[in-house]
């Protein structure tokens, strides 16, 4: 009898350049399920390339185990089979698995191998769609421009950019890059702005640091975090001025909060504090917003006085 009644549960996104996939890792919760169901007391073992706070086979002794389960995933090679060396005390039981070859040793090496296809019978349903109920989080279209060279010295778009993105990696949000740029011949890049439109409509939120990224959301009705990129203020705070959107981050002010750890607001408050207002307050604000650009009575922009500009400038320059 080994000191512990314990199971260690493994799977490709336990190795050290294993891949962790989002069905892999709610396969994992749904086993996790089954065993707190069942009272077992158990650890996960995570990559450190993916976790690096979890539990990694570094720290792990064998002894400690008296069961593993491997979860998900083809079951095949030698890393599989090394886990079968280094735990050939413990009983292993392969769950959810694909089972390329019934008779290599990655799969003989299981007392017993619950397949999820592959095994002789008929598939049997992935882990992944009976996993517990996730939570809800924000999806979040980022849109970011590294060009604006006109602005010369200053252009604070790369720093601005990397602080966004450092402080967005850390968000519980799934984050949805987006580009303006249409392209009717790359499958990635939208190529109407119906098609752009379509995908904004559906966000709770838009960081940009971009006028139209500002713009495009408002019209979407859509609130938008905006991050004026150019030292100074231009067009990006020119046009939340002109649309009455409040939530605008200056370059200077979001880079010296950044750079300074003993600023009043951190650069990340300084986000956060838009960011919350934007999921709550901003929702309804964007959308009146919105609903005010589509209306008949819309507040005016620079066309609306094009035909007579046309007809002053041909009159001036025709003598007419």
């Amino acid at each position: 009898m080994y000191e512990r009644d314990r199971t260690l549960v493994t799977g490709w996104f336990s190795f050290l350049h294993g891949e962790a996939t989002a069905g892999d890792v709610l396969a994992l919760a749904r086993v996790e399920q089954v065993l707190r169901d069942a009272g077992s007391a158990y650890d996960v073992v995570w990559s450190p390339g993916f976790r690096a706070d979890g539990t990694h086979f570094a720290d792990v002794d064998p002894a400690a185990y008296s069961r593993l389960v491997f979860v998900c995933g083809p079951v095949h090679g030698a890393q599989v089979e090394e886990l079968h060396r280094r735990f050939a005390h413990c009983v292993r039981v392969a769950v959810g698995v694909s089972v390329l070859d019934a008779e290599s040793p990655a799969v003989t090496g299981f007392h017993r191998v619950l397949a999820r296809d592959g095994a002789g019978d008929g598939p049997g349903l992935d882990l992944a769609a009976r996993a517990p109920a996730l939570p809800a989080v924000p999806v979040v279209g980022v849109v970011l421009t590294h060009g604006q060279h006109e602005y010369g010295g200053r252009r604070r778009h790369e720093e601005v950019a990397a602080v966004l993105t450092r402080w967005l990696a850390g968000r519980d949000c799934a984050r949805l890059e987006l580009e303006t740029r249409l392209d009717a011949h790359h499958w990635r890049l939208c190529g109407t702005p119906a098609q752009l439109e379509a995908v904004l409509s559906r966000l709770d939120l838009v960081v940009t640091d971009r006028l139209h990224g500002l713009v495009l959301a408002l019209r979407a009705g859509v609130p938008a975090l905006a991050v004026d990129p150019v030292e100074g203020g231009a067009k990006v705070t020119a046009q939340a001025r002109a649309c009455g959107w409040p939530a605008l981050v200056p370059a200077e002010r979001l880079l010296e909060a950044s750079a300074d750890v003993s600023a009043d607001v951190s650069a990340e408050g300084m986000l956060e504090r838009w960011w919350d207002w934007c999921l709550a307050d901003g929702r309804a604000e964007a959308a009146r917003i919105g609903a005010g650009f589509r209306a008949a009575e819309s507040v005016p922009d620079a066309a609306d006085g094009l035909v007579a500009a046309l007809r002053e400038a041909w009159e001036s320059a025709t003598g007419r």
